[in-house]
């Protein structure tokens, strides 16, 4: 699953409990991955993220197998890293679970 909204990462915190909110809805329903940001951020680098993230989901190996989530993030926050280095653009996102 993928929230490329801004603080979809955000939530009211629980001793115990963890973060209560959008990203939990989404565990509780299934969701194996969790990609999501923790503060606002451009929308145009949130773009050119997410387009560098889904080229690489879409991409297939020498043997026809897909790019993992955590290879496809990986590759966003470096593109993105390169372009602009302060930690602003490319830190809000993280990805979370399997």
């Amino acid at each position: 699953m993928v929230l490329s909204a801004c603080e979809t990462g955000m939530g009211e915190t629980a001793i115990g409990q963890g973060v209560f909110g959008l990203q939990r809805a989404f565990q509780i329903a299934g969701a194996r991955n969790l990609m999501m940001s923790l503060w606002k951020v451009s929308d145009k680098v949130t773009r050119e993220f997410m387009v560098g993230f889904y080229a690489q989901i879409l991409r297939k190996d020498s043997k026809g197998k897909s790019v993992t989530m955590e290879k496809a993030f990986s590759f966003a926050v470096e593109n993105i890293r390169q372009k602009y280095p302060d930690p602003y653009y490319w830190g809000a996102f993280v990805l979370v679970g399997e």
